[in-house]
């Protein structure tokens, strides 16, 4: 199916928690259906959400009790995968026809991590990837992932993978996942800045990909009365900034600012092979004879139980 309808959702999580966020997403089906979307990819972290600002109470060298409690309550509100967030999310995709790409914060026994979630409407959750490398202080909280979840998922329209935020600033992983025959690059984030257009407009051309990446809006501090260390009171927490991208690096659809809203493009996978005649990453003007990279895809759970 070359040509088809895909689309960023450009929302936030909701301060009153998962079921409040699911709910808003669910809220969306209708326009997804309306739109004809065959992929639709939404935020990092939507549920279970981006706690920006949050210090979890830690200083160098030791923690506070506080932040033990902030922890418990982030922890709270994540959610199992699978569990019944990602059945109700299944389902939508099997109502709408579309495939879903979304940001989570995923539990697994302790620990939290930044995932992306892949469902399609046939298969439902189909695979899942952990952020290989959270950034700055968001180690405190999640984490890594390894390389047994970078899937590239066949979809209906075209070869779909992930990388979540400044994952998408790795020049290995982008190799690794180029390597896999990615059509359709998702980039769920929280970051607003305009530096991040130039990056998705980099990685699309680079990879000679459509790409889609879709961003959190959140209110200020003010509007969500809540204090944020050294963050300014009237300035949005997540001002959004979701984008639709061509493989020549062409704007096609937003940026979407500031507000909330279902962003889509029409794309034609056909556009590929032309995009790559003079410029084929891991092809035509790729040397393997100078450069070779290893992608360990084994998964590392820590503690192996071996038996007869």
């Amino acid at each position: 199916m070359p040509k088809s309808i895909v689309a960023a959702l450009q929302i936030g999580a909701l301060p009153g928690g998962k079921a409040d966020t699911l709910a808003q997403i669910l809220s969306y089906e209708g326009a997804i259906r309306d739109a004809g979307a065959s992929v639709v990819v939404m935020p990092e972290a939507l549920l279970g959400g981006y706690p920006k600002g949050e210090t979890f109470g830690t200083q160098l060298g030791y923690r506070l009790p506080e932040g033990r409690d902030a922890f418990a309550r982030y922890f709270e509100n994540a959610i199992d995968v699978p569990g019944a967030e990602t059945d109700a999310l299944a389902e939508m995709s099997a109502r709408t026809g579309a495939s879903l790409v979304i940001g989570v914060i995923e539990r697994a026994g302790s620990s939290l991590f930044c995932t992306v979630l892949f469902f399609e409407p046939q298969g439902g959750l189909v695979a899942k990837h952990r952020k290989l490398m959270p950034t700055g202080t968001e180690r405190l909280i999640w984490g890594k992932g390894d390389g047994s979840t970078l899937p590239v998922i066949d979809a209906k329209a075209g070869r779909i993978g992930a990388a979540v935020c400044w994952e998408n600033q790795m020049p290995l992983l982008r190799a690794a996942m180029y390597a896999k025959g990615v059509q359709i690059w998702c980039a769920p984030t929280v970051d607003e800045r305009e530096m991040w257009q130039c990056t998705m407009r980099h990685v699309a051309q680079e990879g000679r990909v459509f790409l889609i990446s879709a961003c959190q809006v959140q209110a200020s501090p003010d509007a969500l009365g809540i204090e944020v260390a050294n963050w300014p009171s009237e300035r949005p927490l997540i001002n959004g900034g979701s984008v639709i991208v061509s493989p020549m690096g062409e704007v096609l659809a937003g940026p979407l600012v500031g507000e909330k809203g279902l962003l889509t493009a029409e794309i034609d996978t056909d556009e590929l092979v032309r995009a790559r005649y003079d410029f084929d990453v891991v092809g035509h003007y790729s040397r393997p004879d100078v450069f070779e990279l290893v992608v360990d895809e084994r998964a590392k759970p820590g503690v192996r139980f071996v038996s007869a």
